[in-house]
């Protein structure tokens, strides 16, 4: 079983796999928040960050594509293979924010089955390197996933990542697991599994389910408590205890690794504010009595006074 991160724009940047990677249990990938294909692309210095191995050193990184343009996608890919040495690129057909479905891209694409297969024809063909797709089930209805899966079993795919939810269920109710069993039937390529993995009950859970997948991908789970694979792969041998302090002196040095590189590539106390709040509204629930702490985060306007809430939030409260 190997383990991945999934893509999370915003945050799951080069400085967040980096300091992840140093403190917690390692993924077996990581791929990154996506990279939109354009024609004639040039690579900002974002973007370039997020895929050279200057940045990412020895992390097994897999770039992922928004596009749903096969020339776009086989000149990005080609950027990605030969500047940077990457061999394997992602698909993003899952994404469901209104603002890339409504262009047609993300899960949108999937809505367009045989532009999508026309697509994927043309970029198995020309790319040259190993394509994973991360893909939902359909955009409306269950019946779409039939045809989707008519259409993936036609091509080498590396590893299909499913997240078993329509494009309208966006992350909302109970993931459709009868379809991820349908593809489990129907199609031969590997398969990963990606959608609420939250706990150690919730893999545990998937894992009875579908014992047969290749990977799992956490997303949001994670990033809420970056601590879960440590918990899924080595926490029954701890005593409980044991297990929280470890925890939580793995989350404070996971937090100031974080933090003191936002600090120094950053320009501003208020652009470093903001990526650190922001990735509090994740992990604050993760500790006992959070919320009043999670309040002093949110309304720090100087680094002095978020650092102060950081501190009491770890000296004062303990990891769930």
């Amino acid at each position: 079983m190997k383990n991945y991160m999934a893509p999370m724009e915003g945050v799951t940047n080069w400085f967040y796999r980096n300091a992840y990677h140093e403190c917690f249990y390692p993924m077996d990938k990581y791929f990154t928040p996506f990279i939109t294909a354009k024609p004639n692309k040039r690579l900002s210095s974002k973007e370039i960050k997020e895929v050279s191995p200057d940045t990412n050193g020895k992390l097994p990184v897999v770039p992922q594509i928004l596009t749903n343009n096969a020339e776009d996608f086989v000149k990005t890919a080609h950027i990605f293979r030969d500047e940077y040495g990457h061999k394997e690129v992602n698909l993003n057909l899952g994404c469901p924010s209104g603002t890339v479905t409504a262009k047609g891209k993300g899960a949108g694409f999937l809505g367009e089955p045989e532009k999508l297969d026309r697509f994927l024809d043309e970029i198995f063909a020309n790319t040259g390197m190993e394509i994973s797709i991360k893909t939902r089930v359909g955009t409306d209805y269950e019946e779409d996933w039939e045809r989707l899966l008519e259409i993936y079993s036609k091509y080498p795919i590396k590893e299909l990542i499913i997240h078993p939810r329509l494009l309208k269920d966006h992350y909302k109710g109970t993931p459709r697991y009868g379809l991820y069993e349908e593809a489990q039937r129907k199609i031969k390529v590997p398969l990963g599994y990606n959608g609420d993995i939250f706990s150690v009950e919730a893999y545990q859970e998937i894992q009875e389910k579908f014992p047969d997948a290749d990977s799992f991908m956490y997303g949001r789970g994670i990033i809420a408590r970056p601590y879960l694979l440590d918990e899924i792969m080595c926490g029954t041998r701890m005593k409980k205890e044991d297990r929280q302090s470890q925890y939580k002196q793995k989350m404070r040095q996971f937090h100031d690794c974080l933090y003191r590189e936002y600090q120094e590539y950053l320009s501003g106390e208020r652009n470093v504010l903001f990526r650190m709040k922001e990735l509090w509204s994740y992990m604050a629930p993760g500790f006992t009595n959070y919320a009043k702490y999670l309040k002093k985060i949110k309304k720090s306007q100087h680094l002095g006074d978020y650092e102060a809430a950081v501190m009491s939030l770890f000296g004062e409260q303990e990891i769930l």
